[in-house]
Parts: structure tokens; sequence; C-alpha cells
């Protein structure tokens, strides 16, 4: 099995050259690792483990909201999603605050939660300027790719 800090290094240097697959092979071990809109095969691979676990439930808190009064809430509002399927966490340790709470301001670069993925802690960034209405998960929750993680008004 690949070294962790290895594997976080491959991640950090393939966001650092926007990469978004990497390929590497010796005689006993074979790596792909991919980022980005490779992702969309993704859940397929991963979908067993993460069905196998009850997180799937993490859909209704979004659904939570009655009708068209919860729609009428939500106008307006802009996802920040998963970009991989793994473990959310809100907060860079357990003994931190949340990233970001209802209310909070956010920007493009700004650090909102981290997911999980084999053992890899990856920074999950907003990609969006505005402020969160909406926490859709719960700490510690499996979250699918392109799951809404946040809402947020522009």
């Amino acid at each position: 099995m690949i070294d962790p800090a290895k594997l976080k290094e491959l991640v950090r240097l393939m966001v650092d050259n926007d990469l978004s697959e990497l390929d590497l092979r010796d005689e006993q071990q074979k790596v792909t690792i991919r980022r980005g809109a490779a992702l969309v095969p993704a859940p397929a691979v991963y979908a067993a483990p993460a069905a196998a676990t009850p997180p799937t439930p993490a859909a209704p808190p979004a659904a939570g909201s009655t009708g068209s009064a919860g729609a009428a809430e939500d106008a307006g509002l802009v996802a920040i999603e998963s970009p991989m399927v793994g473990t959310f966490y809100a907060a860079p340790n357990p003994d931190a605050g949340p990233f970001v709470k209802v209310g909070s301001p956010v920007s493009s670069d700004t650090v909102v939660c981290m997911v999980e993925a084999m053992k890899v802690f990856n920074e999950i960034k907003s990609g969006k300027s505005g402020k969160v209405e909406r926490v859709l998960v719960k700490n510690g929750e499996a979250v699918e790719f392109g799951q809404k993680l946040f809402l947020v008004r522009p």
C-alpha cells in the first residue's frame, strides 16, 4: 500500500500543477489519482462502501424543508458541492471550531471544510463568494461526489 504521506504529496503536486489525472506504476504497485471533472466515474468505484453505511439520509436535510416554502427560502442560493467521495469534517481538528458556520462570509478561496478520502484530508474551498446560509451535512458524515454541503447567498 502506498504511504499516505506520499499520496498526500502527489495530490498536492496535482493541485499545484493543475493536473486532473496522475498514473504511476512499478513492478509492485499501480496508483491512479484523478481530480476535478475526471472524478465523475469515481462514485461507481466507491458506491458500495458508501452505500453500505447509512450516510445517504444526509439528503433529507436538504429536502427537509417543506414543499414550495422551502424552495422559496432556497431561491437564489448556490450550493458548494463535494468534489469527492469521503468523510465530511467541519473543523480542522476535533478541538477547533468549524471552518465556517451559518452567517460566515466566504470568498472563492475560503476553506469551508475537509473531506477525508483514503486517509488523505482534502481542504475544500468555497469556489463562490457570499454568505453561508445553510450547512447541509453534519460533522463525520459520509458524503458523495457532487453532494451539496453548504448553501451560500451570493
